[in-house]
């Protein structure tokens, strides 16, 4: 389908064989991003990874991306660092339930998420944490796209009404402010012997090596931090959101996943990560809750650097195209039931789709082809063990299953639209952090 939004001409991949072509057949052409006027600030002129333009610099960071950052080594170097987290966000829970109070989910897991990612990107909290934390929500926002400068680029009226550069400004200048400190804290701590190598620390010692075949200077740098916050943080945030009420309205797949976290767990007393590869129910859950609301229901755009075909349509240079995940996850051609909330399909009729590898072109969570998200790994782990955490240490009360509201936020990730208040009771005893 192709639209015209605002002034940018825009084609919409809904099938499974068009987003082959798109993603496979003819990656390669549309491997590059395009930059509107907002994400063009956000990212620093695509400095970063998931936008910058398709060519060397791009092709070193996503080296840097996977040889380093995002190996499963450098992910399993922070499995402490998780636990910890996940301690802490289970010990606030379990306060709550003591005082028979609802939990406000989002808002615990979101606070879980970021402090967990801070921890492995910096190697602890930071003082400007909350200052931090409204830009990049703002920055999230603004991210969707559909701010009137992107949509009418060549109009100044559009981007001076609308103010959303200039708030890009303001987000990305205090994400600037906040990383220089810290970049400042990192240079004079590594000459320190013995300390624990950060993400941070990783980009640091690139960039003193200068090993890469082009300079990985500070800007570079910070819009890499700035990245892992906004992408990850948003993301993974939602999925867990996502999952647990999908288990409040489905409750016989709850207490399946349940009944599974505590035989393999509860002798522990409590989560631990190197036996979450024998929850294999859960990571059905998991992998039912990325197809029915996929962490950017719309992957991030991709524009067409030559002409070529797509299911024998022209697709002219320039033309910008989006590939809509949500409507492949729940396409009938490709589902059984697809608006149903069923774990067990994963292990029947689509038991051949690949995980999470972007080879199955109706199941697209983490996209696919050169452009695919490096993360995911490091996603993984973040969604895994605070998820089998709540179902370890709490049963959960909510309203009925047929009362919840699963409505959707628009915007770069479709966050639930209303607040996921639970009443929690503790089961087991939560450990202290």
């Amino acid at each position: 389908m192709v639209l015209r939004l605002g002034e940018v001409p825009t084609l919409v991949v809904s099938s499974r064989e068009a987003a082959c072509e798109v993603m496979k057949t003819h990656d390669r052409k549309f491997a590059t991003r395009p930059l509107s006027a907002t994400m063009r600030v956000l990212t620093n002129g695509g400095r970063d990874l998931a936008f910058a333009p398709y060519g060397e610099y791009w092709r070193q960071l996503r080296k840097i991306a996977v040889t380093e950052l995002f190996t499963a080594r450098r992910v399993l170097s922070f499995r402490a660092v998780r636990a910890e987290e996940v301690a802490a966000m289970l010990g606030g829970i379990a306060e709550t339930a003591a005082a028979k109070r609802p939990v406000e989910m989002r808002a615990r897991l979101s606070s879980f998420i970021f402090d967990s990612t801070v921890r492995a990107v910096m190697g602890d909290r930071f003082e400007e944490r909350e200052g931090f934390l409204r830009a990049l929500d703002r920055s999230v926002k603004l991210a969707a796209g559909f701010n009137p400068p992107d949509l009418w680029p060549s109009s100044r009226l559009a981007g001076w009404i609308s103010g959303a550069v200039r708030c890009a400004k303001e987000c990305r200048g205090m994400g600037n402010d906040t990383l220089d400190a810290i970049i400042q804290d990192h240079l004079e701590r590594m000459e320190e012997e013995g300390h624990a190598e950060d993400l941070l620390d990783v980009l640091l010692r690139i960039q003193k090596e200068g090993t890469m075949e082009f300079h990985l200077d500070t800007d570079a740098i910070q819009s890499v931090i700035f990245e892992i916050f906004g992408a990850g943080s948003e993301t993974a945030t939602t999925t867990l959101e996502w999952a647990v009420a999908e288990l409040i309205k489905n409750p016989k797949v709850m207490h399946k996943a349940t009944a599974e976290v505590r035989r393999v767990m509860e002798a522990r007393r409590t989560v631990a990560e190197d036996a979450l590869g024998e929850l294999h129910y859960l990571r059905l859950v998991v992998r039912e809750t990325l197809r029915l609301h996929p962490p950017l229901p719309l992957l991030l755009p991709r524009e067409c650097q030559e002409p070529c075909q797509v299911l024998g349509y022209d697709v002219p240079r320039g033309m910008q195209v989006l590939v809509n995940a949500w409507a492949l996850g729940r396409d009938d051609h490709y589902w059984n039931t697809p608006d149903e909330f069923r774990p067990e399909r994963f292990q029947g009729e689509a038991a051949a789709v690949d995980d999470f590898r972007g080879m199955d072109f109706a199941f697209l969570p983490f996209g696919a082809g050169r452009r695919m998200c490096p993360g995911m790994a490091f996603a993984l782990a973040n969604i895994e063990l605070p998820l089998a955490g709540l179902l370890l240490h709490f049963d959960w009360e909510g309203p009925p299953p047929e009362e919840l509201d699963m409505s959707e936020e628009f915007g770069l990730t479709a966050r639930r639209k209303g607040d996921l208040l639970l009443l929690p009771v503790l089961r087991l005893p939560v450990p202290a952090a």
